[in-house]
């Protein structure tokens, strides 16, 4: 395990104070939907220009400078939770803290321990829950002794999903580096879903309360390359199926895997489901920016009751793609319409009614792919890693992050599994056949 010391803590505020008209910013209706109270991600750069210490140092100080600046455009993240349906913006700040690492990132990364990535992250990763009064904002800036630098964020869930995530990522890396590419973030996401109750929480705690399993829990991180990927394509494709996505065809073959680790643990097939959150954002009439502050997404679903011609990889593949496409346009219309919390409740209690009845398995899968993580440039180079982090919680569900590798052509896919079923996947010869358990960021 690598050591990680914090050396120091402090508040940054922004470096403008936030009006007294917007120190309440009311939440979404969406923000509602995500039971995590963090979307966290770790982004490490290597010290590729030799830089001295004294020249990190200079680097901690425009993290700084840039995130105060930052945060004046992104105003909510440098408040407080004040209760379900709003954020006070009270300018308290981002906790941020300064840690140093016992090792060289290059050695870090040749001999990945996924648990130690928790060590550079300010918050735990569960699914406890973020209380009334948490900070939205939290980052630790992890220091190498070779100088590689490890930034890990947790910013609350109530107003992040993964592509705000990397916009406010990206925005506090252009503003450090001075490239003026930095924008203000668009605050639409509570006018086109206001929000003046709790309905959709108390709907989604019940269908994700069914989903959650009690025990030992283990993540793995599952790398499939570009050649990998194309086979899994050729093989999906079909008179029945044309042109598979490669987030279609790795959900459906982690989807397959999962299922037959099931099988051999059980004795028998089992009918199981999967879900994948869904981006709004391109969905929406006019289309929303990257930059689009807010959960501005939704829950799609895919069913697979056991049957021979479903377990075909093809079948699967096609059972995914017929789940994202029903959250189209058309349906993003009916949610924002009089008849819209029926439409979503509907939405999710079909969940619920499948996934709560006895023998029948659940699989949550969320991709972060071309969400522009790499391109986060803070003045020293791109990451040479974007990194999730494994589930610490003894309260756990089956989940698969899906995220790009630095090639931006493959994918690693962090999957959260019963501890003995993991057991089972991680012998599966046609999944290694395939794809490589935890291998270094660096063969990439």
């Amino acid at each position: 395990m690598v050591k990680v010391q914090v050396i120091s803590s402090e508040n940054i505020k922004p470096s403008f104070p936030t009006p007294q008209h917007l120190r309440t910013f009311k939440l979404s209706l969406l923000d509602q939907l995500i039971p995590a109270p963090y979307a966290p991600i770790v982004v490490f750069y290597p010290n590729n220009d030799g830089a001295r210490h004294s020249d990190v140092q200079q680097r901690l100080v425009l993290l700084k400078e840039s995130l105060s600046g930052t945060l004046t455009r992104f105003y909510p993240l440098a408040g407080v939770i004040q209760d379900e349906l709003s954020i006070n913006c009270n300018d308290q700040g981002a906790y941020f803290a300064f840690a140093e690492v016992k090792s060289l990132l290059s050695d870090f990364l040749n001999n990945l321990n996924l648990q130690s990535i928790q060590h550079f992250l300010p918050c735990e990763n569960s699914f406890d829950g973020s209380a009334i009064g948490a900070r939205v904002t939290n980052i630790q800036v992890n220091v190498f002794q070779c100088g590689g630098i490890a930034i890990g964020l947790c910013i609350s869930h109530k107003i992040f999903d993964g592509a705000a995530l990397s916009g406010f990522l990206k925005c506090w890396a252009a503003t450090a580096s001075g490239s003026g590419n930095a924008v203000y973030p668009d605050f639409i996401a509570p006018s086109i879903f206001p929000a003046d109750d709790l309905w959709l929480r108390d709907t989604s705690m019940v269908v994700w309360g069914s989903l959650f399993k009690k025990g030992k829990c283990a993540t793995r991180r599952l790398v499939f390359n570009p050649s990998s990927i194309a086979t899994l394509k050729a093989d999906a494709s079909g008179l029945n199926l044309k042109y598979p996505t490669r987030v279609e065809v790795v959900s459906a073959f982690i989807w397959k895997c999962a299922m037959a680790a099931t099988e051999k643990k059980c004795g028998s097939k089992r009918p199981s489901f999967l879900t994948h959150v869904v981006n709004l954002r391109k969905r929406i009439a006019p289309t929303l920016s990257d930059f689009s502050l807010g959960n501005l997404i939704w829950i799609a679903s895919a069913k697979c009751k056991a049957t021979c011609e479903q377990l075909r990889l093809d079948g699967l593949v096609n059972e995914v793609r017929r789940g994202i496409h029903k959250i189209n346009g058309d349906f993003v219309k009916k949610m924002r319409g009089d008849n819209g919390p029926a439409v979503m409740s509907k939405s999710l209690q079909e969940i619920g009614n499948f996934g709560s009845k006895t023998g029948v398995d659940y699989y949550g899968f969320t991709s972060w792919c071309k969400m522009g993580f790499y391109e986060a440039d803070f003045g020293w180079g791109k990451p040479v890693w974007a990194s999730s982090v494994g589930l610490n919680s003894e309260v756990f569900m089956n989940l698969i992050i899906l995220m790009d590798t630095k090639c931006g052509e493959g994918i690693e896919a962090w999957v959260t599994l019963d501890e003995q079923e993991m057991r089972i996947l991680e012998q599966d010869l046609t999944l290694l056949s395939l794809a490589s358990w935890d291998p270094s960021p660096t063969s990439d």
